[in-house]
């Protein structure tokens, strides 16, 4: 029988604006002086809201959606 593996994709688990703060919070224990590690964890939270925002769990982000 061979294993299936896919990639891990942390963005998958970020459901909340919770789930984000805790995600950074555990990224930047975890980082320690590697900003690199920090930079592609503020890409994985830019996915997830992008994603949130597609799916209606977010209000948008826009300019055009506070100017009035």
């Amino acid at each position: 029988m061979t294993e299936k593996f896919t990639r891990w994709d942390s963005t998958e688990f970020l459901k909340t604006e919770e789930d984000i703060g805790y995600y950074l919070e555990a990224c930047m224990d975890e980082a320690g002086d590697d900003p690199a590690f920090i930079a592609k964890a503020l890409g994985k939270v830019a996915k997830a809201r992008e994603t949130l925002r597609i799916l209606g769990n977010q209000p948008s982000q826009s300019r055009t959606d506070k100017v009035r």
